[in-house]
């Protein structure tokens, strides 16, 4: 979807926006920018810095987030902080691409009344990762609750697009569940669901297989009943 505004991206990387293009900021006014778009009430300036800059003295790293705040302001003028007392704020007139996706995915586990066409874009965009590369603390609760979010998603869309008769598209969507956790079985039982549907017994043998392998020599252990139980007249042919 076009949009002109201010934005933020933080999914498969940071990016801020304005409708010139991008705006480029140093990593302090980056990390500023990332953690409010990931709060969106607000945060209090303390927990700001504390967050921002764990191993300085509380002194420190308020200097750091004025400094922070500065550059956001000066080189990054088209991002608008919101000041309120003691809170930091994102302004809402600011597009952030992880609030769309987390909205979609939200729809697609409640049920679409309608599948589109095409889930490609849909699937692209449950299928990113935040921030990759980065590696500040504060970002792993929220990359767990992303991570969850969107497997819940993609999963729940996969049955769907297999409900519809979308065979094609419905093992490319849980193929990407599994890409983001390879050991949880919910898409990998979704792979064989699908074969089976489509009358590929081989290929649903095989999926299961490949998977009782992989858990096998991983973690020791096995399928779950309700995933071999998919396949439990297969293995007796």
């Amino acid at each position: 979807m076009f949009w002109d505004g201010p934005g933020i991206e933080l999914l498969r990387g940071f990016e801020a926006t304005d409708a010139g293009g991008r705006v480029l900021l140093p990593v302090s006014a980056q990390h500023l920018l990332a953690f409010l778009a990931l709060h969106d009430d607000g945060v209090q300036r303390v927990a700001v810095a504390e967050r921002l800059w764990p191993d300085s003295t509380q002194c420190r790293a308020a200097a750091n987030l004025r400094a922070a705040l500065y550059h956001a302001r000066h080189e990054g003028s088209a991002i608008p902080i919101e000041t309120t007392g003691r809170w930091l704020r994102l302004s809402p007139a600011v597009r952030v691409d992880l609030r769309d996706a987390r909205r979609s995915a939200r729809q697609v586990v409640a049920g679409l009344s309608q599948l589109p066409a095409s889930c490609d874009d849909l699937v692209d965009d449950l299928a990113a990762e935040l921030l990759p590369g980065w590696e500040e603390e504060w970002l792993s609760l929220e990359r767990e609750r992303w991570d969850q979010l969107r497997l819940y998603a993609l999963e729940s869309l996969a049955r769907q697009l297999c409900a519809a008769e979308r065979y094609l598209a419905a093992l490319q969507t849980a193929l990407a569940a599994i890409a983001i956790d390879p050991v949880r079985e919910t898409a990998h039982r979704i792979v064989v669901e699908v074969h089976l549907a489509e009358g590929n017994i081989a290929s649903a043998l095989h999926s299961y297989q490949r998977y009782r392998s992989f858990l096998q020599r991983e973690l020791n252990v096995a399928p779950s009943p309700k995933m071999t139980g998919l396949v439990r007249n297969l293995l007796r042919m």
